[in-house]
């Protein structure tokens, strides 16, 4: 079974920074596509970014440069590093855990989410 906690969430003023944090617990997080998504007030979930098990990086069309994903293997940790934050960043941002199991299966894990709010 694998348990995914957010931190690093909290208020910050137009083109601060946050880093997000998200503690995998279980077995074979090396093998585990992790992702960000968020969901903004009354908006849709959207991909932020996604991480491969391989180091390779995708973002949203909205991030345009601003944020970075990374992945500690000997910590089981992904990180989301966002800079010049717009109040449109407003969200509760959560990790997401993918392993492909076969052609038309996943095992998909989320955690509980971070809230980040961006304000003056």
């Amino acid at each position: 079974q694998v348990q995914l906690v957010e931190s690093g969430g909290g208020s910050v003023q137009p083109g601060g920074s946050l880093r997000l944090s998200c503690k995998f617990s279980g077995s074979n997080f090396e093998r585990y596509t992790m992702n960000w998504y968020r969901q903004g007030p009354g908006k849709q979930r959207e991909l932020v970014a996604e991480v491969s098990s391989g180091g390779r990086a995708y973002y949203g069309n909205f991030v345009k440069g601003r944020f970075s994903i990374s992945r500690d293997h000997a910590k089981n940790e992904v990180y989301l590093d966002m800079n010049s934050l717009e109040p449109e960043g407003t969200a509760v941002y959560v990790c997401n855990a993918e392993l492909r199991v076969s052609p038309d299966g996943a095992l998909d894990y989320w955690g509980q989410g971070t809230q980040v709010t961006v304000s003056p």
